[in-house]
């Protein structure tokens, strides 16, 4: 009858053996003024450290992982509170919000007052143990159809100061921001993209449509990579077919693979019109592939894209010169992804997705895709 005990005793003495005695400091750490914000700070240092390879052996990387675990405890949604910022929300806030802009670039303070203006909204997650800090920040476009391009959004101001709910059918989630880079694999971005949904559906009933538009980092690298395996194996890896070959190899001059590494690389391409409109075609394909075929682990390679899918979200149209910016062109040749979210398909979606590691795609997706299948000889 003292066998199941004198196991479970055991049980706890090992559990006590095995647990590093930093955690218990990072508990007392946790409940002191300020403490909880040093702990995502100290993160960030251990992430830092592991990236540069400067943290000597395994404990490091022991000591990052108990800390995220921990971190997932204690910012988990019952914690969190959402809020909406305005042209009217605290200096600081509007200056931390504005510095932490990842994907877009604040370029001044009128650039701001647009992001929280009229026919957009801007909202982050706080903790109640960080007051006046925001931890992630999702910037949103209320508009009449799903957009195509990210100039429409962040650089023409919108045509009317008050709000025609008419014109108001569709929500863009354009940028999606961590401002506290000790919460990395910390999962608060689906979380507040369902909270904003709610939101917007209370404030906008007539809203039927929630899609973002998403760069697609890693594209124009990936590309260059093709690039290079192909001039070091000849007749492997080519990811353009014989006659658009031909047709860049016109504009271009031979050997025309070098040469589009380097326009690839220093934005060249799209200064030549004709050149472009060539590689319109082969690079959509090419994109779709990317991100619907290129894998890591069985889920797809493109960190954004795998975020979106294993939220429940459909990989629904890619759209070409949608960020026509440098910074645009050097992530993705300046094209752009639109995640589209079926409210009432996306934990199917999702479920899907994480068990049996397939994408749900539009026709136009799968269409490239089909074409890339065809065309390539990778």
């Amino acid at each position: 009858e003292g066998e199941p005990g004198a196991l479970l005793q055991a049980e706890d003495r090992l559990r006590h053996a095995l647990t590093p005695r930093y955690r218990g400091l990072f508990q007392h750490l946790a409940r002191q003024e300020g403490g909880l914000h040093f702990l995502v700070e100290l993160r960030r240092d251990l992430l830092e450290a592991l990236a540069a390879r400067d943290a000597p052996g395994p404990h490091v990387r022991e000591m990052n992982g108990v800390l995220k675990n921990m971190l997932s405890e204690w910012f988990s949604t019952g914690f969190l509170t959402l809020e909406r910022v305005t042209w009217q929300s605290p200096c600081e806030i509007l200056q931390k919000i504005s510095d932490s802009e990842a994907v877009h670039p604040v370029r001044n303070w009128m650039d701001m007052k647009r992001r929280v203006g009229s026919y957009r909204r801007c909202y982050y997650f706080a903790h109640c143990a960080i007051p006046g800090e925001p931890l992630i920040v999702l910037h949103v476009a209320l508009t009449d159809e799903i957009s195509s391009n990210i100039q429409a959004i962040v650089k023409e101001p919108p045509s009317q100061e008050v709000e025609d709910l008419g014109r108001i059918t569709t929500a863009i989630f354009y940028s999606i921001s961590l401002t506290q880079q000790g919460l990395q694999g910390v999962e608060l971005g689906t979380y507040l993209i369902k909270r904003v949904v709610k939101e917007l559906q209370v404030e906008f009933p007539q809203i039927h449509a929630f899609s973002t538009l998403s760069p697609i980092p890693g594209f124009t690298k990936w590309l260059v990579g093709l690039l290079c395996s192909q001039s070091n194996e000849l007749g492997r890896g080519n990811p353009f077919t014989d006659p658009e070959m031909q047709e860049i190899s016109d504009i271009t001059g031979s050997p025309p693979a070098e040469k589009l590494k380097r326009l690839f690389t220093n934005n060249g391409w799209v200064k030549s019109e004709k050149l472009a409109r060539v590689l319109q075609q082969p690079l959509m394909r090419l994109c779709a592939w990317y991100l619907y075929g290129e894998k890591h682990r069985g889920y797809a390679l493109n960190p954004v894209a795998n975020f979106h899918l294993q939220n429940g979200a459909v990989l629904w149209r890619l759209n070409w010169m949608a960020d026509a910016s440098p910074r645009g062109l050097t992530a993705s040749c300046g094209m752009m992804v639109n995640y589209r979210y079926f409210l009432e398909d996306t934990m199917a979606n999702s479920a899907t997705y994480l068990g049996t590691k397939q994408i749900k795609a539009s026709e136009q997706l799968l269409s490239l895709v089909s074409q890339f299948q065809q065309s390539s000889k990778l």
